[in-house]
């Protein structure tokens, strides 16, 4: 890449505290959506338990949902061609209660 191409790449100084370096576990996602946003809550459930919390919910943008779709994609690819193919294990649907009913 040449110098003049280099100066004008801004850079993004990220920082990671110790506590979100951790991360949740996730075994379930649920993706809902409005005209203006997507709202998706990563759930932790436990075989057997009749109760599962949401653990993280990240809301996005219609741009930023489908950039991060495609930079998702674009990892599973390269696991995959690193390791093999990923085996999607057929699972009964789980009756899901919010609670009371509300919109994003």
């Amino acid at each position: 890449m040449s110098d003049q191409k280099k100066s004008n790449q801004k850079q993004i100084n990220i920082e990671l505290d110790e506590k979100m370096a951790e991360g949740v576990y996730s075994n379930l996602a649920i993706i809902n959506h409005s005209v203006s946003e997507f709202v998706v809550d990563f759930i932790s459930m436990m075989p057997g338990a009749p109760k599962a919390k949401v653990k993280s919910r990240i809301v996005l943008t219609p741009q930023h949902a489908k950039k991060f779709l495609k930079a998702l994609n674009d990892n599973v690819q390269r696991f995959e061609k690193a390791h093999g193919a990923i085996k999607d294990y057929e699972q009964t649907p789980v009756p899901i209660n919010f609670g009371p009913i509300g919109e994003a």
